[in-house]
């Protein structure tokens, strides 16, 4: 039967706890990934199934993360839900005889804002913002006259070159 951590603002391991033959840990953390940005919004905790077993001189954790997300379109600056996962997360702490506690938390914030996109896009078909005026163009044309071009490159057109 998985065992949940008791501690949920960190995900901490009480090593001495562990069973020998290694223990299933899942369950939902607290918001543990202390972002100050307003592009990305952490909703809820992260989700984690992992499996831990201490091996010698290092706690060996694999298993599945996932945290859930508001993100900003670069497109059209509409908010839209993404889920961040790592179904392979795999970290190794150094343990002796004294260690206590292992503390993930800094592993797993880092593993699952390494899978946030750099641009994230709410749809592939995203249409963006109207240069002009602004207007989300996913929502429909907006009254601006369709542009011509760059005008500063027309001598260099009118030249040519074949």
């Amino acid at each position: 039967m998985p065992r949940k951590l008791p501690d949920e603002s960190h995900l901490v391991i009480d090593v001495t706890r562990l069973d020998p033959e290694g223990e299933t840990l899942e369950g939902v953390t607290g918001e543990i990934m202390d972002l100050d940005e307003k592009f990305v919004k952490p909703v809820g905790g992260v989700e984690y199934s992992l499996f831990a077993q201490a091996l010698g001189t290092e706690l060996l954790v694999r298993g599945e993360i996932s945290q859930r997300f508001d993100l900003v379109c670069s497109r059209c600056n509409e908010v839209f839900p993404h889920v961040a996962s790592v179904p392979d997360f795999t970290t190794s702490v150094e343990i002796d005889e004294n260690t206590q506690f292992a503390d993930l938390t800094d592993e797993v914030r880092e593993s699952i804002i390494l899978t946030l996109p750099t641009y994230p896009v709410c749809r592939e078909g995203c249409k963006g913002l109207c240069a002009r005026c602004g207007k989300n163009l996913n929502e429909g044309a907006c009254g601006c006259a369709e542009d011509s071009g760059d005008s500063r490159w027309g001598a260099l057109d009118a030249l040519n070159l074949k």
